[in-house]
């Protein structure tokens, strides 16, 4: 029996600690971890825009549909992997 009532304590206590773990990676999203790219990120994204077509304008842009703000991210997403990818290759 007394068995029983640790290994309750237990799992109750890793059920906070993932908690915990969730509500920390939520509540990091939508942050730039490296405030010094900032900049370069925000280029970035205007320039993916042009590429795709898509008519982002300075500022606000919560008229943009969804699906093209993911395409956005998307891309963004992808050539900051491939950008990764060669750096760790060693190919510039």
């Amino acid at each position: 029996m007394y068995q029983n009532q640790n290994q309750n304590q237990g799992a109750g206590f890793g059920a906070q600690q993932q908690q915990g773990a969730q509500q920390q990676n939520t509540s990091r999203s939508g942050r730039t971890v490296v405030p010094e790219a900032k900049g370069a990120l925000n280029q970035m994204k205007y320039e993916i825009a042009s590429e795709l077509g898509i008519n982002l304008k300075q500022g606000y842009n919560g008229d943009l549909p969804s699906r093209q703000a993911g395409y956005i991210g998307g891309y963004m997403t992808k050539r900051l992997i491939e950008q990764a990818e060669r750096s760790m290759s060693g190919k510039a």
